[in-house]
Parts: structure tokens; sequence; C-alpha cells
């Protein structure tokens, strides 16, 4: 199959949704976590965040012979935010320090909102890719017949 056919299109969204979903997942957790004062470690929750790499295929023949072509998107790894952390005043609270301020999260839950759209907007750009690809494959498949 040729680097520009419409199968490669196919893999190329079904990678993009699944990294999309990954993404969704981590700022899920970092939504659930924004006022979590320990983790099962007994340190607090830090935001995460992902990173995405482009796949590469080189192309054995034809005119671009040993160039890359992009083959998709893959998560390349999960990260901790290395921000720093809130503190907020709460003398009653449990996890207070002496002064009265408990250490929270570097999670604000506006920001996670706000990259949870525009990963939902992308994952839904690209199932909208997907059909489209189909439907040249169901009309190419009529005009076969």
């Amino acid at each position: 199959m040729s680097e520009n056919g419409v199968f490669p299109m196919l893999g190329i969204s079904a990678s993009a949704l699944e990294a999309q979903a990954h993404k969704m997942r981590v700022i899920a957790s970092n939504i659930a976590n924004a006022n979590t004062t320990k983790d099962a470690n007994g340190e607090v929750f830090r935001r995460r965040e992902v990173l995405f790499v482009e796949q590469l295929q080189r192309q054995i023949g034809g005119q671009r012979s040993g160039q890359p072509t992009v083959n998709g998107v893959r998560v390349d790894r999960t990260i901790e935010d290395e921000s720093s952390l809130q503190r907020a005043y709460r003398p009653g609270h449990p996890e207070a320090d002496t002064e009265g301020y408990v250490t929270l999260p570097n999670v604000n839950p506006m920001e996670e909102m706000v990259d949870m759209m525009i990963a939902n907007r992308s994952y839904e750009a690209n199932i909208a890719a997907m059909k489209s690809a189909k439907s040249m494959i169901a009309k190419a498949l009529e005009i076969g017949k």
C-alpha cells in the first residue's frame, strides 16, 4: 500500500485515538487528585503530563527511499510536573503543619478541564477522519462493482 493511501490514514488516526485516550485518563486522574494531600507513598500528589512522539517509518523503494514518513503517534512517557506545590491555610486539617498550612497538589482543575476539552476535540477529529476514510473505502468498492 502506498504511503498516500487510505489504509495508512486509518492507522494514523487509530494511534492518535489511543494516545488521546491515555491523555484523557491521566487528566482525569489529575482532576480526581486535585485535593489529595497524601498518595499511597505518603507524598503529596503531583500533576502528571503525557508526552507524545511521532512514529516514523522508513519507506523502502520508490521515490522517497530512506526518507522517514509519519506513521502515527504514540505516548512517549508520562511525567510528573515539577512545578511548586500549593500551600493553603487550613488550620483544622489533619495534614496541617504547625503553622496551619496544608501542602496541596500542583493541579489547577480549570487548566485540567481545558486540557481535557482539547484532548477530547482531538479524539473527535480523529474519529471524523476515520469515518471519512471508511466512506472513501466504501465508495472505492462501489466503483469497483
